[in-house]
């Protein structure tokens, strides 16, 4: 089976690697020449774990293929995919430009039956608006089925959720379409993969309702654990309670300085544009976003608060990435901490395993350091922001004495509290005292 991605960004180029991986032939195409360039060279735009070998071993293969020709793609694919971004608008609806530009030139190289597919997370009604765009720009002659086939890949760990996936969201009305899907997902079944085979308003809704959900405990852990601090509870044994009953659930139940990234803020948001179509409120979603708000700015207090005036103080910023393993810093809470900490004269010292040069175009004259050591050197605090392995272990003794001063602001409860304040540090973390 030939496939076509259309873009090449992280859920395309994901997508296009791991079907190539299954032995499909993939054309990942994108109008981006420079980025076709680069990934010609096997020069991944952007840091997934395993992604480069991926990438690599299948186009030395000859299964997997970069290209501008959107032309030719289109021709030689019996699936296309749409994977373009949707990014917010002002209101928090999502951006169907892209979406509609694919499926124009999608409509003009027709030439035998497709089945097309939005990857991309799109609000529901997008699959009627795609027949609509495509049926219109090819004149009414186009044989085509609109199929929704929403991604939930986690960056860090996107290739593992693609080959071993929580389940497989097919939305589908057509009898073809359905069969095609399922025979370029056989893999999946071999594995005993559950699918969920629905209409394409379901499936198109189902991406939306997960990550709102997920981001809605998020919120919710966040919100005890400040009820914690002010109880003498450790939402660590909280968590772990509520978890162990089948009904919650463990994940997500982590407490730290608030969600961000490139998901959960931007669907949250959009979620609220499609209700609002419709003259509902969406109440706890609504709260959620609100919860996470408060959530940095309730960091940020307890900095201001512990350290009383940061205006020239040295303050190290371990974790710039919205989360591990992952260059992305798209609505990262390090980026408010950091900007709000600079408008009140502190010197920022950063480090992250990947994401520095992406901060670098938004702050250029904070320092950037080699390692965690180099940052810390002649801190007056350190916050810890981001919970990359290699600053789960670090030598607290060496922490303690290269830095200026004794503060350290654990946002992601790595450490241990009574070790750090046995080794001599004035010591706060998310909901444990």
């Amino acid at each position: 089976m030939y496939v076509g991605i259309i873009g090449s960004g992280y859920v395309g180029l994901v997508t296009g690697a791991c079907f190539a991986e299954y032995g499909v032939m993939v054309s990942c195409v994108d109008i981006d020449e420079n980025k076709i360039e680069k990934l010609n060279r096997y020069e991944i735009p952007f840091y997934e774990p395993g992604l480069k070998s991926l990438v690599e071993r299948n186009v030395k293969a000859g299964r997997l293929r970069f290209s501008t020709n959107i032309k030719d793609t289109v021709r030689n694919s019996l699936v296309l995919f749409i994977a373009v971004g949707t990014p917010p608008n002002d209101d928090g609806s999502a951006n169907l430009n892209y979406v509609k530009e694919a499926a124009v030139e999608i409509a003009h190289n027709l030439d035998g039956y497709k089945v097309i597919v939005t990857k991309s997370t799109v609000p529901v009604g997008t699959g009627k608006m795609l027949r609509e765009i495509i049926l219109n720009e090819s004149n009414g002659n186009g044989k085509f089925d609109i199929v929704s086939n929403p991604e939930f890949l986690r960056e860090g760990a996107a290739i593992k959720d693609f080959m071993h996936p929580d389940r497989v969201v097919i939305g589908a009305e057509s009898d073809q379409a359905l069969s095609i899907m399922k025979d370029l997902y056989r893999p999946l079944y071999l594995i005993e993969t559950p699918f969920v085979i629905t209409n394409i308003e379901t499936a198109e809704l189902i991406k939306y309702a997960a990550n709102s959900f997920l981001a809605t405990k998020i919120s919710f852990i966040n919100e005890m654990a400040n009820l914690c601090e002010c109880l003498n509870a450790d939402v660590h044994d909280v968590a772990r309670g509520m978890g162990l009953d089948g009904r919650i659930g463990k994940k997500f139940l982590h407490p730290g300085p608030g969600f961000g990234g490139s998901c959960f803020p931007k669907d949250t948001r959009a979620i609220l544009s499609i209700a609002e179509q419709y003259g509902m409120k969406m109440n706890v979603i609504s709260a959620t976003i609100e919860a996470n708000e408060l959530q940095r700015r309730f960091m940020l207090k307890k900095i201001l608060q512990r350290m009383e005036d940061v205006n020239g103080k040295s303050i190290a910023i371990l974790g710039l990435s919205f989360k591990p393993d992952t260059d992305d810093v798209r609505d990262a809470p390090s980026l408010y901490l950091i900007g709000e900490l600079l408008t009140k004269g502190a010197k920022i010292r950063a480090y992250d395993p990947e994401a520095m040069e992406n901060v670098k175009r938004l702050y250029p004259d904070i320092y950037y350091g080699h390692n965690a050591y180099d940052v810390l050197d002649g801190a007056d605090a350190t916050i810890v922001i981001t919970e990359w392995n290699q600053f789960r272990n670090l030598d607290v003794y060496n922490v303690k004495r290269l830095m200026h001063g004794i503060t350290f602001f654990d946002l992601r409860n790595v450490y241990d509290p009574v070790k750090m304040r046995n080794v001599g540090f004035d010591y706060y973390s998310v909901g444990r005292l």
